[in-house]
């Protein structure tokens, strides 16, 4: 039913041009997507929200290449993986110096700044893609297939990607003190 309400919602928003329609969609996935987005950028709420935006943005001036045959959810995901890739892309070419390496690596110096930022820390260790795999996989419950789509890996590439990220993220987090003994 939820696929056919989206489908629904997205045919009044670009054949209709109906702004309410696109409205309720942003509502609806205004959250999960600015959660992907403060994931990806390690806790930067500030960046997180103007990503989210510009997927919004981009998501409302395409809709009408919506095909239907994946999900919205997918089709929107996939365009916030695109947004968050180019905003790296263009980062690293203004930035001589890889700025959240080096912040990654100063922040293992600091303990006890709470487990959202320990988690974020942890996550800064990861590469891109397997930091975009193991939130989409576990904090936004995506399927491997629909990961795979998002993405454009193909599926056992995204289980690799889900492998590596959660023994770095063990790693890291055994390494800081969270052993699971508690």
């Amino acid at each position: 039913m939820k696929r056919l309400d989206d489908i629904a919602l997205v045919t009044q928003v670009a054949v209709l041009h109906n702004t309410a329609a696109f409205d309720k969609l942003v509502r609806k996935y205004q959250s999960p997507v600015r959660r992907f987005f403060l994931n990806q950028t390690c806790g930067d709420a500030d960046l997180s929200d103007d990503l989210a935006q510009e997927t919004f943005i981009k998501a409302y001036t395409c809709i009408a290449s919506f095909k239907g045959l994946a999900n919205f959810s997918t089709w929107l995901y996939r365009i916030a993986y695109n947004v968050f890739y180019d905003y790296l892309r263009t980062r690293k070419e203004t930035d001589a110096l890889d700025t959240r390496q080096v912040d990654a690596q100063c922040s293992t110096c600091q303990r006890d700044v709470g487990l959202e930022m320990d988690l974020y820390h942890a996550l800064a260790t990861l590469k891109d893609i397997e930091r975009t795999c193991i939130t989409l996989f576990y904090l936004e419950d995506q399927s491997i297939d629909k990961i795979a789509g998002i993405t454009g890996c193909p599926a056992g590439t995204v289980k690799s990607h889900l492998s590596r990220a959660k023994q770095k993220l063990a790693t890291y987090l055994k390494e800081n003190g969270y052993d699971g003994k508690r």
